[in-house]
């Protein structure tokens, strides 16, 4: 691949605000809507605190969303939280963020979308599917379904390097699909499934949590509970919050493109704003839906999870599973579109400060990281054959608080530190909703530090790998 001179000198703004809404709302929405209400459902037991994970998740989300718009208008440049955490920090601190996003975060992300892209191929082209091995290396078997979404991963890689163009379209008209098709799923869902029975059955002892071990623990109808309180349903809320904030993310994808957005001092804080209260409305309303259509015990036991094709089917019959399955691909298609477009950015600005691959801080001619977007295509496919969609979850979420943490605590550092920057936007309720964004993200991180060790301690360590990663990289530089 050869990089002329005149072809690395600077990114096009040629994004809209319906582009970068679009980009935050179809980054957010993949599969987890459709699949993780089953394991809330599961560890909570009920119906009031399976809708209570969704809002939390949503207010979360939205209250770090408004905050980054602070950041963004202060530093409206390729790399976004890159260049917030350098900024309010040092280079090492944004280095980490950025190794972190490159070893797990951005490229677990794209993996795990991509792996439930092919499940749900799979339910539609049995021969993909993750029982068919085509080969085995090292002892490690490697299914259609792996190579399904290695390939899912490499067409959009290649759609991205042609252009921001190209990305760009695919990103609105799937985001404003799978949009379209979510409404239609709630809203008729409700008018063809919602039965009162099921609705009112669900709503009895809404408020008693509990966790449910096995199918046979949990009677129809739920007669003796086993209450949780105390650090066991800390616990739990922790781990089933794993799930909705993992469905709620990838908004801040949008600042990592900075550069080719247009007013992005503006347009980026009204995107978040925009993208997150569109998607937390959604999925809250899904989960309503999904209580109107489906007995609690069917949501939290549904084969593989698939609550979105339970639903479809009770709504609209047999083909209820095909619509769903169909919907699912496109979604799972936008959202990795949305990932792959925006990921390569970060690498951008950290190869433009001599802390990553050279050739990943140049564009081609035609103005895109293409070098960055390839190696981020090599890493997320490798993803792709050593972890299933859970554990990648797992390990992506961890890594994802910390940093949100750290950004968010920077809108106080440089409040302090560099008053004098013009702030397009304020960051909405400070300091009292950052501070509780910073806390809540904080309890959250630490209870599944404890309760998932097996996962995020893998994450922790990916992040700390980048301590001597970066002095490595500071002197090759």
């Amino acid at each position: 691949m050869s990089i002329n001179q005149n072809e690395t000198n600077s990114f096009k703004p040629s994004l809209s605000l319906l582009d970068a809404t679009m980009i935050v709302a179809g980054s957010m929405i993949g599969s987890g809507i459709f699949l993780v209400s089953g394991d809330i459902a599961r560890n909570l037991g009920s119906a009031g605190w399976l809708t209570l994970m969704w809002v939390l998740a949503g207010v979360v989300t939205l209250i770090a969303a408004l905050s980054y718009g602070e950041l963004s208008g202060m530093f409206p440049k390729a790399g976004g939280q890159y260049v917030y955490l350098r900024e309010a920090y040092n280079p090492f601190i944004a280095f980490l963020f950025g190794w972190t996003q490159f070893g797990v975060i951005q490229t677990g992300t794209i993996a795990a979308v991509a792996v439930a892209f092919a499940k749900y191929t799979a339910f539609l082209i049995p021969a993909v599917g993750a029982d068919n091995i085509l080969l085995s290396v090292a002892g490690v078997n490697i299914s259609a379904a792996q190579l399904l979404a290695i390939a899912s991963i490499v067409v959009l890689t290649y759609i991205n390097t042609r252009g921001v163009q190209g990305g760009k379209v695919i990103q609105t008209v799937f985001t404003l699909a799978k949009l379209l098709s979510l409404f239609g799923l709630i809203i008729f869902g409700l008018l063809l499934g919602a039965r009162k029975s099921v609705w009112d059955a669900n709503w009895v002892n809404a408020w008693v949590p509990q966790t449910i071990a096995s199918k046979d623990a949990m009677p129809k109808p739920l007669d003796h509970p086993i209450l949780l309180g105390g650090m066991a349903l800390l616990g739990a809320i922790a781990v089933s919050m794993k799930g909705s904030l993992f469905s709620s993310d990838a908004w801040n994808n949008v600042t990592f493109i900075a550069g080719e957005i247009k007013n992005p001092q503006k347009n980026i804080g009204r995107s978040l704003f925009l993208g997150t209260f569109i998607v937390t409305i959604i999925y809250v309303s899904a989960n309503l839906m999904y209580l109107a259509v489906i007995p609690f015990h069917d949501i939290a036991f549904t084969e593989a999870d698939r609550i979105g094709v339970v639903a479809a089917t009770n709504s609209f019959g047999s083909i209820g599973a095909i619509i769903i399955a169909v919907m699912i691909m496109v979604s799972t298609f936008g959202c990795n579109n949305g990932l792959i477009l925006s990921g390569a950015r970060i690498y951008y600005g950290m190869s433009q400060d001599g802390l990553f691959f050279k050739k990943a801080g140049t564009l081609n001619k035609n103005s895109v990281p293409a070098w960055g977007l390839w190696i981020q295509c090599f890493w997320a496919s490798f993803l792709c054959l050593t972890g299933r969609y859970g554990d990648l979850l797992s390990m992506v979420i961890f890594g994802v608080l910390i940093f949100y943490i750290l950004t968010i605590a920077g809108i106080f550092v440089l409040r302090r530190t560099r008053p004098e920057i013009p702030r397009s936007y304020k960051a909405f309720g400070y300091p009292v909703l950052p501070a509780i964004y910073i806390l809540v993200a904080l309890v959250l991180a630490l209870l599944l530090l404890k309760e998932e060790a097996n996962y995020t301690v893998p994450g922790l360590g990916i992040i700390l790998l980048g301590i001597p990663l970066y002095y490595v990289a500071k002197r090759s530089a």
